[in-house]
């Protein structure tokens, strides 16, 4: 059965307003930015976001209101905005909920997620303030049923008395949004170059949405079975959105667009700019491919990667 949707339907289908929702890529690679917009598009709200290493995908999200907590680790365009913009002012001003994990940490609660884990028992975070520095109080978490009673307790180790651990909630993922080289229309998911988050991601969510450069035919991605990552069992949406990841770059295919990042950072700063740049890039654009037209095909070319180099020879670095 054909798993194709468009990114309208996908979205509208498995993305509800209060989902807790994950992404995957990392920070300016290979970030679902088409099913990005389409959320903010269909201006989903009270999204409880988890991150990672997340970029200017996270912070569009906030940054257009569709979020009601963000539980994360870095946020971050890196090379160009040291910390997200819309992320940092809505912390600051707490227009919204905010909790601080290390990367190393969500890395195991993804995997975690994906193994069917309630919690896990770590030392990683002992030792630091990430302990005791806690952004969402138990009395405000009492009001949100999508985020855990607290966000850890140092416990004694049941097998090793006088030691002590950290435990910490495994997040309970709606929706994981994800972006890939090649799918199937069965819904098997092939990557290129470092997967990070998101195959613990896929498994560990409800419903997953991935977005893809290319959908080629079942038999094909079944000739190189060790070279696919997620299951056809696994994916509830495949939506073929070429250059979907734009502004962040993909493995094989195109790198990021510094010019695009450059614009970003700058109307990210003032509260009438970001309204104005999601008006022009997100609102006015109908779909994907109205965006990619707006962007125009030379633009595009020029982030085409030398095959070998994987990156673009006309880039300026």
């Amino acid at each position: 059965m054909s798993k194709i949707m468009s990114p309208e339907e996908a979205v509208s289908s498995f993305v509800h307003d209060g989902d807790s929702i994950s992404i995957g890529g990392c920070t300016t690679n290979r970030k679902p930015y088409a099913l990005v917009r389409e959320i903010i598009r269909q201006k989903k709200r009270n999204l409880y976001l988890h991150g990672a290493a997340s970029g200017g995908d996270a912070d569009m999200l906030i940054g257009a209101n569709c979020c009601a907590a963000y539980i994360n680790s870095y946020c971050a365009n890196s090379g160009y905005t040291n910390v997200s913009r819309r992320y940092r002012k809505y912390v600051e001003e707490g227009q919204i909920l905010f909790e601080d994990y290390s990367l190393d940490i969500h890395a195991a609660l993804y995997h975690a997620a994906a193994l069917g884990f309630p919690f896990i028992a770590v030392k990683h975070m002992l030792g630091s303030d990430l302990v005791e520095q806690v952004g969402i109080s138990e009395e405000v978490r009492a009001q949100h049923p999508k985020l855990p009673p607290q966000k850890c307790r140092v416990l004694e180790n049941p097998f090793h008395p006088g030691e002590q651990l950290c435990y910490i909630p495994v997040p309970d993922i709606d929706v994981a949004l994800i972006h890939v080289q090649k799918a199937s229309p069965d819904g098997t998911c092939r990557i290129e170059g470092a997967i990070f988050n998101d195959l613990d991601m896929a498994l560990g969510a409800r419903h997953v949405i991935v977005s893809c450069e290319e959908i080629v035919t079942d038999e094909e991605i079944r000739r190189e079975p060790g070279a696919n990552q997620i299951s056809c069992i696994i994916p509830d949406a495949i939506v073929l959105a070429p250059y979907g990841a734009h502004p962040s770059q993909v493995y094989n295919y195109y790198d990021y667009d510094r010019d695009y990042l450059k614009y970003y950072d700058k109307v990210s700063k003032e509260d009438s700019l970001y309204a104005a740049f999601l008006d022009e890039w997100v609102y006015a654009p109908a779909d994907h491919f109205a965006y990619l037209d707006k962007l125009g095909v030379k633009r595009l070319m020029d982030l085409r990667v030398c095959r070998g180099m994987n990156f673009a020879v006309s880039h300026e670095r």
